[in-house]
């Protein structure tokens, strides 16, 4: 299945695992539609620290979604 990077990379998704972390989220300011976007497409989780999930897959807002085991609780299975 071909995904397409706005369903990819969208952070509003309202069932996005609450372990997936990406810079923007530590940013305290409004986004400024005249600034080019930059790094938004750096995801990690909290769990392992690194942009694998807790079950060996890519994290990443279309893959942190419900029906992975892990989501948003650090644990595969």
């Amino acid at each position: 299945m071909i995904v397409n990077d706005f369903e990819r990379f969208n952070t509003n998704h309202p069932d996005l695992c609450t372990s997936l972390r990406w810079k923007r989220i530590y940013l305290n300011v409004e986004p400024d539609p005249t600034v080019p976007p930059s790094n938004d497409g750096n995801f990690w989780c909290v769990h392992t620290q690194t942009c694998i999930g807790p079950d060996g897959k890519l994290a990443e807002p279309g893959n942190c979604l419900g029906h992975r085991p892990c989501h948003g609780t650090g644990k595969c299975g």
